[in-house]
């Protein structure tokens, strides 16, 4: 008799596009502004997709990370670590595959990521008006 391995994965297996919309989902849920998706994968990038977001003040700034957190740990999402959180003015939230990143609007006009990355990177689900 052969025992099956009843171990359960660790991690999620979803592919990165159906995990980038779920977190990109919550985030437009929860009143993130301006949500953007960019698609980094076979640039040599350190991640697959950048997932930015806007948020209204520092305090939604930290709920909306703190819920990306707890998704993740609901969906089985990896999560490696977050930054910014005490002056929430730029939150990187690094889910290893996706990494992302919740700025105060001023903060992510300064910054500018969208431009950095390039306009011509085809985004996963579309960019910009809440697509």
């Amino acid at each position: 008799m052969v025992m099956q391995n009843t171990t359960p994965k660790k991690y999620s297996l979803l592919p990165t596009a159906e995990k980038l919309a779920i977190l990109k989902t919550w985030l437009e849920e929860h009143k993130a502004l301006k949500v953007e998706s960019i698609d980094l994968a076979g640039q040599g990038a350190f991640t697959d997709a950048l997932l930015i977001a806007s948020a209204t003040s520092v305090r939604h700034a930290q709920s909306l990370a703190d819920g990306i957190s707890a998704l993740c740990g609901e969906q089985n999402f990896e999560y490696l670590r977050m930054e910014g959180y005490t002056a929430g003015q730029w939150i990187l939230v690094d889910c290893n595959d996706i990494v992302i990143n919740i700025f105060q609007e001023s903060v992510r006009e300064l910054y500018k990521l969208e431009a950095l990355w390039g306009e011509g990177t085809a985004a996963l689900l579309g960019r910009g008006d809440n697509a």
